[in-house]
């Protein structure tokens, strides 16, 4: 089936790593690449070797270990845990199988990158969470993958936040805004059922933006109040046999679709500053408009990522008579991940965030030291999942009194 391969080009100078993942579609692509291409940008503890790729049918998984270079392709996730020549198992699969997964890999000695939202329930993240601790204390890890900590941009908007540069935080106001679900004849696929995916925008959305906002400010939200809808409540179902359904589409079949589209939700931080998040896969012309904004007492930060090398800052302790939000372009060999990639000015991409979440787990296991975000990070921001859930359910609708 071909030799597992190495990220870089110096593999047997240091000890491998070797990765199994479950799961190949777009954040299987996604994982690959940032494996694939870590050790060949930076200096790495490790060497990360494609040991294996795992999936339901056997010739997409063949395809998908051809085409991003993986030396094995297994067809049970078991039987991927079971292998001796596995040392971390990366989760890309849907949501229903994340807790499971991630059990059995860490009961079986290995390392743990589990795709977010960490899990579907509250409860199964606690499990999760608890058994990354168990396994912590024998020398094992466990990251969960919000990549958007890892665009340079936001790693230098925390390091700013943390230095003061804002003083006292009064405001976050953060959007995610995508419009892939606008067509009402886009078929039921598994993230529009919840017993798949656990919920819709805000699982799939929400989660990056409310660990981005605690990420930033480096609080974690006390409380929130949210409303939540769904806009197409019935979709076609797509041919063919799918995962969970119980036989193959009829033409012109509909299923139900059971998770939320759209959750506007504020919150508040300890510190008092209050937030506002919105998470829609409804905004029609949006692709991936993921934008967070930090008003603080001496200034404010913006990130859109659809500009994702820039950094809109503004000093609030400079004179008015020229002061105002000023570009800083994230391309500097002294700015976060940078000084490994291209001369100032030659901006990076959306894979490359994956390309630097490998490369932080890997020196995180080389060192013993426990990554983040940690299986502990993604049930707090499960928690919060669930809150905005339970808060949009009760949220009573008054009617405005006439004076």
């Amino acid at each position: 089936m071909g030799q597992p391969q190495q990220s870089d080009g110096a593999g047997s100078e240091r000890p491998p790593l070797r990765i199994g993942m479950v799961g190949y579609s777009f954040m299987g692509a996604a994982h690959s690449q940032g494996w694939r291409t870590a050790g060949r940008v930076f200096d790495l503890p490790l060497s990360p070797v494609l040991a294996a790729i795992c999936g339901r049918d056997a010739g997409a998984v063949r395809a998908a270990a051809d085409r991003h270079g993986w030396a094995t392709a297994e067809t049970d996730w078991r039987a991927l845990i079971a292998r001796d020549d596995i040392d971390l198992v990366d989760i890309c699969t849907p949501g229903d199988s994340h807790a499971e997964i991630a059990l059995a890999a860490l009961a079986a000695g290995k390392h743990v990158l589990c795709e977010k939202p960490l899990a579907n329930t509250v409860e199964e993240a606690a499990a999760m969470a608890a058994a990354a601790q168990e396994a912590y204390e024998r020398g094992q890890l466990a990251m969960v993958g919000f990549n958007y900590r890892r665009v340079p941009a936001t790693a230098l908007a925390r390091s700013m936040v943390a230095e003061g540069r804002l003083g006292r935080l009064r405001h976050v106001r953060v959007t995610y805004l995508q419009d892939w679900l606008v067509d009402p004849q886009f078929p039921l696929t598994w993230r529009l059922r919840k017993e798949l995916a656990g919920s819709g925008a805000l699982g799939d959305l929400g989660a990056h933006i409310v660990d981005l906002a605690q990420y930033l400010t480096g609080e974690q939200l006390t409380g929130v109040s949210a409303l939540m809808e769904t806009f197409v409540r019935e979709r076609p179902l797509p041919g063919g046999a799918v995962k969970g359904l119980s036989a193959v589409s009829a033409e012109g079949a509909t299923g139900q679709v059971t998770v939320d589209d759209a959750a506007v939700f504020t919150g508040r931080f300890p510190s008092g500053a209050l937030a506002s998040f919105e998470a829609t896969r409804y905004a029609t012309g949006r692709k991936n408009a993921l934008r967070i904004e930090l008003n603080g007492e001496l200034g404010s930060i913006a990130f859109d990522l659809e500009r994702l090398n820039e950094l809109a800052y503004h000093d609030g302790t400079e004179p008015g008579a020229h002061a105002g939000f000023r570009r800083i372009l994230v391309t500097e060999p002294d700015h976060p991940y940078l000084d490994a990639w291209w001369p100032p000015g030659h901006g990076l991409g959306y894979e490359h965030t994956f390309v630097h979440q490998a490369r932080d787990l890997v020196h995180a296991i080389a060192e013993g030291r426990r990554p983040e975000p940690s299986f502990a990070d993604g049930l707090q921001v499960q928690r919060v999942l669930a809150a905005v859930e339970e808060s949009a359910e009760k949220n009573a609708v008054y009617t405005p009194i006439a004076v």
